[in-house]
């Protein structure tokens, strides 16, 4: 039996790789059918905000990559609901459907997993 992987991703998307290699390690996970989720944390919510304007920053935009997680089968895609409010995002600018978590709902999230990956 595979192990349980949650990938906390806690970059914003211009800030540098990290945040594409999270994406990167959650779909490689998926073709595997490997179980796990994704935790948004911290600055990792901005990935989450619509009409990022990344060509602007000379950055790829990583919405294709978020908007392919469902169709390797990761639908486990959680929020921190204090990081949202911090950074002053709401649900209607996410571009994804996301659980939010409040900070104890975080904690409870992580004992769950096996495996944690945090970038």
């Amino acid at each position: 039996m595979s192990k349980s992987m949650l990938i906390i991703s806690r970059q914003a998307p211009w800030a540098g790789p990290a945040a594409r290699e999270a994406l990167d390690i959650a779909l490689a996970g998926g073709a595997y059918d490997l179980p796990l989720g994704l935790l948004f944390l911290d600055d990792g919510v901005f990935q989450l905000a619509t009409g990022q304007q990344s060509s602007a920053l000379q950055q790829k935009d990583l919405t294709a990559n978020l908007q392919a997680l469902p169709l390797f089968g990761i639908e486990s895609l959680y929020v921190c609901t204090r990081s949202l409010s911090e950074r002053g995002l709401a649900n209607a600018q996410l571009g994804l459907p996301v659980e939010r978590l409040d900070d104890s709902a975080v904690g409870l999230l992580i004992d769950r997993y096996d495996l944690l990956v945090t970038i």
